[in-house]
């Protein structure tokens, strides 16, 4: 009897689990379940071209329609795995029905965070997670003034992290006028620490962005919100960026072991044999980096799911590519590979013109090993960044540009 893989999920890391299979010569069933009732699709383009009027709708989907048709994928939109029974290989599913597997894989992604603050249930509040919040953000920034309530020609983000910053560029390319709300001294301050959260302020300020830091939200009112110092903030509508969480509920209510997501091996294996993970959900350890790693970033979603294809059919494979993310905002692009671990103190090393926001800079480890590389509005030296990332290095020599940095690797190193 030939063998069904089921995917939990409808993103970007289930679609290519299905394209890895197929491509791996697997001939049985396949199904995919996703909660949302669109094809599976990538989420960058939710906080960045297509939030912005750039990016066509039909270019976030990972696949058209008559792909999985053709690659006889079952694909199954606006439905939930509701319960799992790893000792009977058996999924339940929100329409009343149920599924056998051999092997499944959880693509279960992540939840945005919510407000708790009084007032965080009014209409004006909106988050950023799917492409229908990202539909009613675009309706909300692009409405004529005269629309009332939906008409934002304020708008207040709380949060200054990825999707704050990148709503509050594409909301003051739209004209919007932008308060972003965050308490902590810099933006970003957890992925990038101080002196590069200080670049991305003064970027947002340079644009209009009136930029309150150390400040904490205490009310969403009906015309605004109000910090807890008591000042209000007039705004029309509020977008929510404070972090997301990994959707664990399914895995934990199965007994999966649970630690910042579902667990993994190098392969993407869970405890279970029979059951693997991928993408936002995934804590999977890193061979290269010696420790579990769960990152919300577009390229293990991307890049993940070949493995665990591969591992699902009996094969070898890890996962050991660095994490790797980018942002564009307004006229800064930015690149960034490796990894920091949150609340970990590294030093900086900057080479290049910061003020004219055209410079790399490193995370260096105190025994000189470079923990992480950023490349901003620079383009032409990703592979150098690459094979640094995890070498050592002279600090003198790393920060001058008169030095090649193909030549940095200590020997040894």
């Amino acid at each position: 009897m030939p063998a069904t893989f089921v995917i939990a999920g409808g993103g970007l890391a289930a679609a290519k689990t299905a394209e890895g299979l197929r491509a791996e010569g697997f001939d049985g069933a396949i199904v995919l379940v996703g909660r949302e009732p669109h094809l599976p699709y990538e989420r960058p383009p939710l906080s960045k071209g297509y939030l912005q009027g750039g990016d066509e709708r039909q270019k976030i989907f990972v696949h058209d329609a008559d792909w999985y048709r053709d690659h006889a994928v079952d694909l199954r939109t606006g439905v939930t795995v509701t319960g799992l029974d790893p000792a009977a290989h058996q999924v339940t599913l929100s329409d009343g029905g149920y599924l056998r597997y051999d092997k499944l894989l959880l693509a279960t992604g992540a939840t945005p965070r919510r407000l708790t603050v009084p007032g965080h249930d009014r209409g004006n509040v909106l988050y950023l997670r799917t492409v229908d919040d990202c539909d009613r953000l675009r309706t909300t920034l692009s409405a004529p003034r005269s629309a009332a309530l939906s008409a934002a020609g304020r708008i207040a983000v709380i949060g200054a992290g990825w999707i704050g910053l990148e709503t509050a560029a594409a909301a003051r390319a739209a004209g919007v006028e932008v308060t972003v709300i965050e308490q902590e001294r810099q933006p970003l301050l957890g992925a990038l620490g101080p002196e590069i959260g200080a670049v991305f302020a003064a970027l947002h300020r340079d644009h209009g962005v009136d930029l309150r830091l150390g400040a904490r939200l205490a009310e969403i009112t009906e015309t605004g919100v109000r910090l807890a110092d008591g000042t209000h903030i007039d705004a029309d509508a509020v977008v929510a960026g404070i972090g997301a969480v990994p959707d664990t509920e399914l895995a934990a209510s199965a007994g999966l072991t649970i630690d910042n997501g579902v667990k993994t091996t190098a392969d993407l294996r869970t405890s279970d044999p029979d059951i693997f993970a991928a993408g936002d959900v995934a804590n999977a350890y890193h061979p290269r980096l010696g420790r579990h790693v769960r990152v919300e970033h577009w390229a293990n979603a991307l890049n993940q799911p070949a493995v665990a294809a591969r591992v699902m059919l009996g094969r070898e494979a890890v996962y050991d590519e660095l994490p790797y993310f980018y942002t564009d905002q307004y006229d800064l692009g930015m690149e960034y590979l490796g990894h920091v671990p949150p609340g970990v103190s590294h030093d900086v090393v900057i080479r290049g013109d910061v003020a004219g926001r055209e410079f790399l800079a490193f995370w260096l480890r105190d025994d000189d090993t470079v923990a992480a590389a950023m490349n901003v509005n620079i383009w032409d030296q990703g592979d150098q960044l690459k094979a640094l990332v995890g070498s050592r290095v002279d600090r003198g020599a790393l920060a001058d540009p008169a030095v090649p940095l193909d030549g940095l690797v200590r020997s040894g190193g």
